[in-house]
């Protein structure tokens, strides 16, 4: 097989070192798997020639892009052929009739941004990972980021995909027409499918004109609860900010120990606001707004941003949270709840008492806006009996989150860390709905086996170390 694969892509394209195969054999949680082997297509003809080839083999196949990930669902579990697709990275085209660019899956996401904005134009879509994550795995995991609350995830603007379903058909779904009610929504069935029904190789997204004005604001809480209702005001008052981001306190000194940027880490809580539009006059004027109501809700310090560098660092700070708690312990469970926005407050009290009942750190930050929670356990993976208080909090978490009428990820997707959750958050139905949809779609159970299906016994089998083998 190794040779047949080297005479697809050429021997510089196929990696079977153990370094290699190390280095492919992770993402961002604590899953480390080690490939058969690493092969690394230019091309969909590539790409579809080596799922003939694992077809007839009936190896399985992870489809790879940077392997950012935070829920496993790239990391290659034993047995299995990681195909990744990071070479696969070229802007196909930039089309401002139609607003649209067709991107191969292997294009960065920040890429795409100076791209699209050096026309004028704006893809909204802004993961935390944006310079290290590419657009054919934000696709896969329907990638989110503080920019959702105004203008909708990954999903909302795929306009067409080409994907290589499992036995080597080339599928063409969607195209740069602005409606399109002809059959069934295919693209949305590989948004979010995280690999396992196909592998993502080209992607056309939908573009907006970019915003001539973006302004910030800050406002400090010395209670948590009153930062989760002012949320709730805002969002009833009409004014729709881009984002509003919440940092806790204990993310709050995180930051500042890793690197000081001012922010009020004698408070409990700090909302960042950010609004956007073509008139400044308005922002202003609705900046104003949502100064006097966040006042109203309890906001003891409340500020604008008086240049676009001050900003900039304050959302720079947003984007350093992960590495930031990476230095307050050896380790971290990063968790992505999303919950009705009236919930929020209730989540976060669930929280905190989960984290003092199990004596854990669990800083809370996150997309406040649309409900979207990142509560990270920190920890040291080589204390034991932490590591049983870390499981059984997690498992507390989500099922909080569900009893709240939410789910299991708002943005991460599922992959290895969530699936034995799956059936607690969709029911019975659901899921059997959705093995029906993988067997028919692939009926070999070669693409990226072991991702988002619950294992046999339940939240009883759930695995966040290394403890995780094919079935």
């Amino acid at each position: 097989m190794l040779h047949q694969l080297r005479s697809i892509v050429g021997p510089a394209q196929l990696l079977t070192s153990d370094e290699d195969l190390i280095a492919y054999g992770y993402d961002g949680t604590w899953f480390e798997h080690r490939p058969l082997a690493v092969v690394l297509p230019h091309t969909v003809e590539q790409v579809a020639a080596i799922h003939r080839l694992a077809s007839a083999e009936r190896v399985a196949i992870t489809p790879r892009a940077l392997g950012s990930g935070l829920s496993g669902g790239s990391v290659p579990l034993t047995g299995s052929l990681v195909l990744g697709v990071a070479q696969l990275n070229r802007i196909v085209e930039i089309d401002d009739a139609n607003r649209v660019a067709v991107v191969q899956s292997g294009v960065i996401n920040a890429t795409l941004q100076a791209a699209v904005e050096a026309r004028g134009l704006f893809y909204p879509p802004d993961p935390s990972s944006l310079r290290q994550s590419a657009i054919g795995g934000n696709v896969s995991e329907n990638a989110g980021g503080a920019r959702c609350l105004k203008y909708g995830v990954t999903g909302n603007y795929v306009a067409a995909l080409e994907v290589v379903l499992p036995d080597g058909e080339i599928l063409r779904t969607g195209g740069k027409m602005v409606k399109n009610a002809t059959g069934y929504d295919l693209r949305s069935l590989f948004v979010g499918a995280e690999g396992t029904l196909g592998t993502i190789t080209e992607v056309t997204l939908r573009l907006l004109s970019k915003p001539k004005h973006t302004l910030t604001l800050t406002a400090a809480f010395d209670r948590i609860a009153d930062a989760a209702r002012a949320v709730s005001a805002v969002m009833a008052s009409g004014v729709l900010p881009v984002a509003i981001e919440l940092l806790d306190r204990l993310t709050m000194e995180c930051l500042e120990t890793h690197r000081p940027s001012g922010l009020p880490i004698e408070r409990d809580a700090l909302l960042l606001f950010s609004i956007d539009g073509n008139h400044e006059d308005i922002l202003r004027s609705e900046l104003e707004q949502l100064a006097t109501i966040v006042r109203q809700e309890g906001a003891v310090v409340v500020q604008v941003a008086s240049t676009p560098e001050e900003s900039n660092r304050l959302w720079e700070a947003r984007r350093r949270v992960s590495p930031a708690l990476a230095q307050r312990r050896p380790h971290k469970l990063g968790e992505d709840i999303s919950v009705p926005r009236s919930s929020i407050v209730a989540m976060i009290e669930a929280i905190r008492e989960i984290a003092a009942r199990h004596e854990l750190l669990i800083p809370i930050f996150g997309h406040a806006g649309d409900g979207n929670l990142h509560p990270n356990i920190l920890c040291d993976r080589r204390d034991t009996g932490e590591m049983h208080r870390v499981k059984q909090a997690a498992c507390e978490i989500f099922s909080a989150a569900i009893a709240l009428g939410g789910t299991l990820s708002g943005e991460h997707g599922i992959g290895l860390l969530k699936k034995q959750f799956m059936t607690e958050a969709l029911g019975e139905t659901a899921i059997n709905l959705m093995r029906r949809m993988k067997a028919a779609i692939d009926p070999l159970g070669i693409m990226n086996p072991g991702k988002i299906f619950p294992d046999p016994g339940g939240v009883n089998a759930f695995h966040i170390g290394q403890d995780v083998t094919l079935l």
